[in-house]
């Protein structure tokens, strides 16, 4: 496979990933995560692959969760090997109160006959002074509705 080959298919598979979780698509994300797959939380807990297609499938709740974006996408391949990282922006609401942050994760996937699949995705919270800037945003999402593409 070819350097850019594998960008491009690096890129839309992380589209997918975010999209995935946007729209609950358990079937969809079960295809592209390892069988070994393993899930670091923000709080270093770890989630493996049958308790993270569960939580996949209500984890996104577009009356919570009224604005997604990510942003700041990086991608980087060593062979067979591939970090993609971003941050994502978000509004979470409870009840009348709204909060908004961000998280930066990084996926990490193996090329396996031909196939990426994700083995290990790992999550941060962001603090303020760490927030990428709204114009390296990638998509947007609106209660669960994908907006523009960037």
């Amino acid at each position: 496979m070819l350097q850019d080959t594998k960008l491009v298919a690096l890129r839309r598979l992380n589209a997918t990933f975010i999209h995935n979780f946007v729209t609950n698509d358990v079937v969809s994300h079960s295809a592209i995560i390892h069988p070994r797959f393993l899930c670091i939380m923000p709080d270093g807990s770890r989630m493996y692959r049958a308790d993270y297609l569960a939580y996949w499938a209500t984890g996104f709740d577009p009356e919570v969760i009224t604005y997604w974006d990510y942003r700041d996408e990086r991608i980087e391949i060593f062979d067979s090997v591939a970090l993609v990282s971003a941050a994502t922006c978000y509004t979470r609401r409870n009840g009348d109160i709204a909060r908004s942050g961000m998280t930066f994760y990084t996926d990490t996937y193996i090329l396996e006959d031909d196939k990426w699949l994700c083995i290990q995705a790992q999550l941060t919270a962001l603090q303020p002074e760490q927030f990428p800037p709204d114009d390296t945003v990638v998509r947007r999402y609106h209660r669960g509705k994908l907006k523009e593409q960037v």
